[in-house]
């Protein structure tokens, strides 16, 4: 007891301090895991050779998007530095919750923003807010793609080529689907109106505007379809169940499968990742400056130190995930000529025959089947109610093993993780 007033009169000194002296703290909100946490010294080193200013930097984290969005609603926190996915960065832009970034306030040659921007990362940007262009106001950091990791004992590449495999009786009680509702509703759209859209009566990014009740009805209805096949709902624990051969397919993010796809080859399983020939959505998570920051000028100098290459090519190493940044050198770390050539012009102009793998960086004929996301609004209710009832209707015996083997498990999944984050070296080329 003794210890924990101690601890909480130190945390009060330290935000006391924080509060009177806001001009050299920098509090950044990102999600957790999604960064190399040895940069932030190196941060507060270089800031301070480039300004002549000390700077702290108070690091906090969050697991969910809603979680740090109403946080900055209710305007009771001063973040500087957020990192929401892209439709609660249209949400933010929407609710006029964001500062415009000053890019130009940097110097020339260490605006690493400006300089290392993919043609890909601005146009999908652009994309995210019809009436503001969302780069104005967020820079991406990392993105990804929606897809199918599987275990090719089980599943054939054939079958994980399409969405279809999720209803597929074959895999009774051994798909593993994702509990985040945008992420599993446009993949499973874009299968439900396929003809359309190779018919040219519906775009890609039209459909991913579309949230009419007969869209979600037949979305719903679909997943349904899957309930013999679900063995769980799954925000994290998914790819773990896979790398122990618990599950034979589970519908992921890119990065989640990377990790995946090298802990399960520790142990001798292999597992691959697809994203199917209908398509998926392509996801972003960016840095952002909420309205309520207090130290804007720390704030752009630290989303610009994310971008330089080099520290873009070690939070990529530690997290898994790909980073956004357009630069060379980051393409370059991840090649590995043992791999098929790919088509990766459209994020690194000139670049059309790269050794590099495709779930990091997927071919330019497979990203034009992909689509960014979107805030629904005054919608978004609709989608969270049928997200429910296909919950509830699919809960089965195997969801609840699941969930209790996950519990017993999850001291030793921690600590096998954050072992695994100390000795990551991915295996797909040459690292920094």
């Amino acid at each position: 007891m003794k210890r924990f007033f101690l601890l909480l009169a130190a945390a009060t000194v330290l935000l006391s301090a924080c509060n009177s002296n806001r001009e050299n703290v920098l509090k950044v909100y990102n999600w957790s895991s999604y960064i190399d946490e040895s940069v932030i010294p190196e941060f507060e080193e270089w800031y301070q050779q480039q300004t002549g200013e000390q700077i702290k930097v108070i690091y906090q984290t969050f697991d969910i998007n809603e979680t740090m969005l109403s946080k900055i609603e209710k305007g009771h926190e001063d973040f500087d530095v957020v990192c929401p996915s892209d439709y609660i960065i249209e949400r933010m832009l929407n609710e006029g919750l964001l500062i415009p970034l000053d890019f130009k306030s940097l110097p020339a040659d260490k605006n690493y923003i400006e300089n290392n921007r993919s043609p890909y990362i601005q146009n999908m940007f652009s994309k995210i807010n019809p009436d503001v262009d969302a780069n104005d106001y967020s820079v991406a950091f990392m993105w990804g793609t929606t897809g199918i990791l599987y275990n090719p004992k089980y599943v054939t590449d054939e079958e994980a080529d399409s969405w279809e495999m999720l209803k597929d009786p074959k895999f009774e009680g051994k798909i593993f689907m994702k509990d985040a509702p945008r992420d599993v509703y446009g993949p499973v759209l874009m299968h439900i109106y396929a003809d359309k859209i190779a018919k040219g009566e519906v775009t890609l990014d039209e459909l991913m505007l579309d949230s009419s009740d007969e869209s979600i009805a037949a979305v719903e209805q679909f997943i349904k379809e899957c309930r013999d096949n679900i063995a769980g709902w799954e925000a994290d624990f998914g790819k773990e169940q896979m790398t122990q051969e618990r599950g034979w397919a589970s519908l992921n993010w890119s990065g989640d499968a990377v990790w995946a796809i090298e802990e399960a080859a520790e142990v001798g399983v292999e597992l691959k990742y697809r994203v199917p020939a209908e398509g998926s959505n392509v996801w972003f998570d960016g840095w952002v400056i909420p309205k309520y920051a207090k130290n804007v000028k720390a704030a752009t100098y630290f989303i610009d130190f994310m971008c330089r290459p080099d520290i873009a090519i070690r939070n990529m190493d530690v997290t898994g995930y790909v980073s956004a940044n357009g630069d060379l050198s980051v393409l370059e770390s991840q090649i590995d000529e043992s791999l098929e050539p790919i088509d990766v012009s459209y994020f690194f102009p000139g670049q059309t025959a790269v050794s590099v793998s495709p779930a990091l960086y997927p071919d330019k004929s497979l990203i034009e089947r992909c689509s960014i996301l979107h805030d629904w609004g005054d919608d978004t209710s609709k989608l969270l109610e049928m997200w429910s009832r296909v919950k509830g209707d699919n809960a089965n015996s195997m969801t609840f093993i699941i969930i209790a083997a996950t519990i017993v498990a999850i001291a030793l999944i921690v600590i096998i993780r954050q072992r695994s984050l100390k000795r990551r070296r991915r295996k797909y080329g040459r690292r920094h």
